[in-house]
């Protein structure tokens, strides 16, 4: 089968075409014929070599989240057949044309949602739903700020606030403001030119946010906890920033006993990812059939051109979620 693969860590020309052998399902799994997968900041920092040689998955190859229809299923699955719809969430092997997918890992694509849609979900909504439901703990009525609202977690964190009747901040370019506000928020700082932290504490007559959904770090983490009300979480998401090292101001976390909440779907085990697959699946799937969620796609490159993906990731990637496409006659 053909499927991007890279001799060396580098920059985005190391990615190629090339021909490896096809994944052999095992009791539990399904073989999948990948239609659409989506493009994510891990894939990138997998092909910098900032994982080193770990993985983190079952599969060298790139890719986390694919959408496609079942070939073969493994002895024990017995609620899915050849010929199904399934959109899922891998350890590695979503960047080729077959990928092994754990059953519990997938689920089936929504009647209304196409292949490329479907490959914005996964990655993008469990983990929002992930951070923003099950460990920002958030209830209708919450404050909550979402960063990098633009992206494809952003984005996604946007919606699921709205949907679940919170009252959703964010932070995002000028140019992006109007999408973000389409999506459910109701205010947008520009995090060029505003300060969020004064946006925050004034959009809350100087309460403070409930929960901070942040994948940027440095310098905004000391800002997020001065933003949250006595109380309040701060999950982070990412290092968008590339600054790891941060001073912690303990008093303060002390005082208004603050909750700082760290997570990341590519180093968790099989079985968290599979827990966080249930809770999507059970809650925030049935949010897309009725209509208050919607997967968002920026652009669309051919698989081949995933070296073009990684670089337009690499400037902004504009609004929302970048997908590959493995058939070339798929349309949004």
């Amino acid at each position: 089968m053909k499927a991007i693969t890279y001799d060396q860590f580098g920059k985005a020309d190391v990615l190629r075409l090339a021909d490896v052998p096809r994944p052999e399902p095992r009791p539990s799994d399904l073989l999948v014929s990948v239609k659409a997968l989506g493009v994510n900041r891990a894939d990138l920092l997998q092909r910098e070599g900032y994982y080193g040689t770990q993985n983190y998955g079952e599969s060298p190859l790139l890719g986390l989240e694919l959408a496609g229809e079942v070939v073969e299923v493994g002895s024990d699955v017995e609620d899915i057949v050849p010929g199904d719809r399934v959109m899922a969430i891998v350890g590695g092997g979503a960047y080729a044309e077959y990928a092994r997918v754990d059953r519990s890992m997938a689920v089936k694509i929504p009647a209304d949602l196409s292949y490329v849609e479907a490959a914005a979900v996964m990655e993008s909504f469990v983990t929002a739903w992930e951070a923003l439901v099950h460990l920002g703990q958030i209830k209708f009525g919450a404050v909550v700020l979402i960063h990098a609202a633009a992206g494809g977690i952003g984005s996604a964190a946007v919606q699921i606030g709205h949907a679940l009747g919170a009252r959703v901040l964010a932070t995002a370019s000028a140019a992006r403001r109007s999408e973000v506000q389409a999506l459910g928020a109701d205010r947008v700082f520009d995090y060029i030119a505003e300060d969020f932290e004064a946006g925050a504490k004034d959009a809350t007559n100087g309460h403070g946010v409930d929960v901070i959904v942040d994948f940027v770090g440095g310098d905004y983490f000391v800002r997020n906890l001065r933003s949250l009300k006595p109380g309040g979480r701060l999950v982070q998401v990412g290092l968008l920033s590339g600054e790891e090292n941060v001073q912690v101001p303990l008093s303060l976390v002390l005082h208004n006993h603050l909750r700082i909440i760290g997570t990341v779907m590519k180093s968790r085990n099989a079985e968290e990812k599979r827990a966080m697959v249930r809770r999507f699946a059970e809650y925030g799937l049935p949010l897309f059939a009725e209509g208050r969620l919607r997967p968002i796609v920026g652009q669309i490159f051919p698989l081949p051109g995933a070296a073009e993906a990684h670089k337009y990731m690499e400037t902004g990637g504009g609004f929302g979620k970048i997908v590959l496409t493995v058939d070339d006659d798929l349309e949004l």
